[in-house]
C-alpha cells in the first residue's frame, strides 16, 4: 500500500523550517528553495503545499498564532483553574514577548510577514485579522475586572474613573508590540522587558 501521508503535518514541518531559518539568518533571502532544503524534502513537494513564499509565511504566522495560544492557555491554567482578569492579562501578554528562542523565533517570523504587509494589501489584511479578537479578548477581561470590583486604572487618570477598556487594551497591545522591538534588538533583556510588562499592569489593576 502507498504510504499515507499527513498533509497538516508536512504544512507544520515546512513552517517550523522556515522558523529555523527566520532564527539564524532571516527571511528575506530565503527561497523557497531553501526552506525545502532546511525541511529535508523536494522544491516540488514543497510547492504541492505552498505556491509562493508569501502563502508559506502566512501559514507559519497562523501556525504560530495557534500554538501561542494553546501556550497561553496552559500558562493561566498553571496558575490557576479559576484565574483573575489580570492573570489572563498578563500571561496574555508575556507569551506575546520574546522571552526564548521559540517565542523569538515565532516574532521574527510574524516581524518579516508584517514588513511585507506593509507593502501588500492582500498581506496586510491577514496581518491585521487577529488585532481586533486580540483587543476584544483583553478589553473583556479588563470590563471583568471592573466589573468583579477589582478596579484597572491609567497612571494619567483621576482615580475614581476608569478608562475604557477598549482602549486601555489597545495601549497594553502597543505597549507589548514596543517592548518586543527592544528585546529583540537587545537593548532589553528578556527579564527586563517583562519587569516593564508588570510595572505596567501594576498601574492599570488597583
Amino acid at each position: 500500500m502507498p504510504k499515507q501521508v499527513d498533509h497538516e503535518a508536512r504544512r507544520r514541518l515546512i513552517a517550523e523550517a522556515l522558523w529555523r531559518i527566520a532564527s539564524t539568518r532571516g527571511l528575506e533571502g530565503a527561497s523557497l528553495r531553501d526552506v525545502a532544503a532546511e525541511a529535508g524534502i523536494s522544491l516540488g513537494q514543497l510547492q504541492h503545499y505552498f505556491t509562493s513564499k508569501e502563502e508559506m509565511l502566512a501559514f507559519a504566522l497562523d501556525h504560530i498564532s495557534a500554538l501561542a495560544e494553546q501556550r497561553v492557555r496552559s500558562r493561566v491554567q498553571a496558575v490557576s483553574e479559576t484565574p483573575e482578569p489580570r492573570t489572563v492579562v498578563r500571561e496574555t501578554l508575556a507569551e506575546m514577548l520574546p522571552l526564548d528562542d521559540k517565542s523569538r523565533t515565532g516574532n521574527l517570523v510574524q516581524i518579516a510577514y508584517f514588513v511585507r504587509a506593509v507593502h501588500s494589501e492582500s498581506a496586510r489584511g491577514h496581518a491585521k485579522k487577529g488585532v481586533p479578537g486580540l483587543r476584544r479578548f483583553l478589553a473583556d477581561q479588563l470590563a471583568r475586572a471592573a466589573a468583579d470590583g477589582t478596579p484597572h486604572r491609567h497612571p494619567n487618570r483621576h482615580p475614581d474613573r476608569h478608562p475604557d477598556p477598549d482602549e486601555a487594551a489597545m495601549l497594553l497591545i502597543a505597549l507589548v508590540d514596543g517592548l518586543t522591538t527592544y528585546t529583540l534588538l537587545d537593548v532589553l533583556a528578556p527579564d527586563e522587558a517583562l519587569k516593564l510588562l508588570d510595572r505596567q499592569l501594576d498601574l492599570f489593576f488597583a
